[in-house]
């Protein structure tokens, strides 16, 4: 079925063969995509407080822009997906080449909207007036090459969607070695290059995006053969773009929603001094290294459950829940006991501070204990925007930020401090995870997902 040919059906073979094969490159394109902000934050630390603070400035603006990019993936992912499973060839292509056009129109839209609004946005966000050249120096050139972080988002989906995930992961890798080469060339003007400091942090992140965009639509027109003639048809376009909104828009609300619970979470880690506040930073900074792999395979469950609604295979999408809920325990496991032996160490890498290695040690030894619930999340939402059903996903979010997690926090640091907060965490990604199964389990075994239903989708 494969358009090119070249990608192994996910509808028949094992399924833990399968997500394992897909899940395997995205972990190098994801750990390649963390070193972004790193390298430029190590970069930018170079040239002095005032830029670091800048930059710190634009990161939770860069993250609602990224949260739009990745909701508009999801929604394309999970179209595609469903209709590539059903082999409908041809609906693939329209939905892409629809899909990508939306994502371009979003751009446009961010980047006019972001360039009209730069110093009356960071003043909302408290920056001095000293500061706003600093932060439009970083922000103008990102805003101008918007199109080349969204856009991309959406093609590589779409090559996910088919099962293509060993391109995505690849260009992800070469576009984070552009980037860790560009960002001293520009930044400090080596080997003949101008110096261009914040505007050289910026200007590397746009032209390496740029990189992945013109790959992606390499790989996109020219080996899948999955982008047709632009749309002439209103209605026909809408149509497209409704069915790819139906789970982009939830997805892009969870994605907004958990930056912002975090800042809460910092203001509540606050009340305990600035050591209690860096060594959670420390204890974040390691989190996501060692999730990459419940990261890699969250974005590469999607689509597998997607082809498998298309294509009625409704044996398939129960064992693959099965496979999850092993996969997740096990794994989950294995790394809250590598955390509680090698936490310590680990943090020590950061920081000398004694009260800072206390607090993220206490993170680290308790937090990770539920991370095969927290796995099982990610993968259960990213299953269910497959299948085309965004609603459980959103409200798995909104509940585990909203509902459990930021209420228990509270209640945690008043009783117990900053261990009360951090069991908060633990309790919330557990009781989380049992109801992610429970739902996604229900969903798959009960009469909504009957052979007859699927078929008729």
């Amino acid at each position: 079925m494969a358009l090119s040919g070249k990608n192994p059906s996910l509808l028949e073979g094992p399924v833990a063969g399968h997500l394992q094969r897909l899940a395997l490159p995205m972990v190098w394109g994801i750990l390649a995509t963390m070193s972004f902000n790193v390298v430029d934050t190590y970069f930018v630390a170079q040239l002095g407080n005032a830029q670091l603070a800048a930059m710190s400035f634009t990161f939770p603006v860069v993250m609602v822009i990224n949260a739009f990019a990745i909701g508009l993936g999801a929604g394309t992912s999970s179209a595609v997906a469903r209709a590539y499973g059903a082999g409908d060839l041809e609906r693939v292509r329209r939905l892409v080449t629809d899909a990508a056009m939306l994502a371009f129109l979003v751009a446009l839209a961010i980047s006019v909207v972001g360039l009209a609004t730069i110093n009356p946005l960071f003043r909302l966000l408290g920056a001095e007036e000293a500061m706003l050249p600093l932060i439009a120096d970083y922000m103008v050139p990102w805003y101008l090459g918007a199109t080349f972080a969204v856009v991309p988002m959406v093609c590589l989906s779409a090559l996910r969607a088919i099962g293509n995930s060993w391109v995505t992961g690849r260009i992800m890798v070469a576009v984070a070695l552009f980037n860790l080469v560009l960002d001293p060339l520009l930044i400090f003007g080596l080997l003949g290059f101008p110096r261009l400091e914040l505007q050289g942090a910026a200007l590397s992140t746009v032209i390496a995006r740029g990189v992945s965009f013109v790959a992606a639509l390499y790989f996109l027109i020219r080996k899948e053969h999955l982008l047709a003639a632009p749309q002439l048809r209103p209605a026909a376009l809408l149509q497209s773009w409704r069915t790819v909104l139906k789970v982009g828009l939830p997805a892009i609300a969870t994605n907004v929603i958990i930056p912002m619970a975090g800042g809460v979470v910092v203001a509540l880690v606050a009340v305990h001094g600035a050591e209690a506040v860096a060594g959670l930073g420390v204890a974040l900074r390691i989190e996501p290294l060692a999730l990459i792999v419940f990261y890699a395979l969250s974005s590469v469950v999607g689509p597998f459950m997607g082809q498998n609604a298309g294509a009625g295979k409704v044996d398939r999408m129960r064992e693959t829940v099965s496979v999850l809920a092993r996969f997740c325990v096990g794994f989950g496991l294995l790394l809250a006991a590598v955390l509680y032996v090698a936490g310590e160490p680990l943090v020590r890498l950061f920081s000398d501070s004694g009260e800072v290695i206390a607090v993220a040690v206490a993170y680290l030894t308790l937090v990770p204990f539920s991370y095969a619930g927290y796995g099982f999340v990610m993968s259960a939402n990213a299953s269910f925007n497959g299948l085309g059903r965004p609603l459980p996903a959103t409200l798995i979010s909104f509940l585990r930020v909203l509902g459990i997690y930021l209420p228990l926090a509270w209640v945690g640091n008043q009783v117990w401090g900053i261990t009360g907060l951090f069991a908060a965490t633990a309790a919330s990604n557990l009781l989380l995870g049992a109801l992610a199964w429970w739902w996604l389990r229900r969903t798959v075994s009960g009469h909504e997902y009957s052979e007859a239903h699927l078929q008729a989708q």
